[in-house]
């Protein structure tokens, strides 16, 4: 017989770095799920991702187990790291803080697609390309015709 589903926990974590002091302490323990048991699982199947901010959506179920789906990195950080800038710009239509070419573009679309409610790469490439002009962040290179 299925497990009834009590809800869901939405987190972002650091890979390989879950500990039980807040946010994840108190988003777990509200739900009854035994904090240590979930940071010793996300920390083993992370561990080759280790510093990379990973989002996670926990399924708790009504017997106070869980399982847990961990997801590619945001597109804002995927594009931070291809940049190799600290953070966006405050002022992203007027102030560029870097850049990042097509070819990384696709990179990130190709990694995130599957998170992403698109299903060509074309398509996931311009919200990847709309992220990173709302961070300052320009794009160099010759634009791919299929995106025209």
């Amino acid at each position: 017989m299925a497990k009834e589903l009590t809800g869901f926990i939405k987190l972002q974590v650091k890979g390989g770095a879950a500990n039980p002091a807040p946010p994840i302490g108190p988003a777990l323990g509200s739900k009854g799920i035994n904090i240590m048991d979930f940071c010793k699982q996300f920390n083993a199947r992370t561990q080759d991702k280790a510093g990379k901010v990973l989002p996670v959506v926990i399924s708790v179920y009504s017997d106070k187990s869980f399982d847990f789906i961990i997801k590619t990195p945001p597109v804002a950080s995927q594009l931070l790291e291809a940049s190799k800038v600290q953070k966006g710009s405050a002022e992203s239509n007027r102030k560029k803080v870097g850049s990042v070419s097509w070819d990384q573009v696709r990179k990130i679309a190709e990694d995130k697609i599957q998170d992403m409610n698109c299903f060509k790469v074309e398509s996931a490439m311009k919200m990847v390309a709309g992220s990173a002009r709302s961070m300052g962040l320009t794009i160099t290179g010759e634009k791919p015709a299929e995106l025209n």
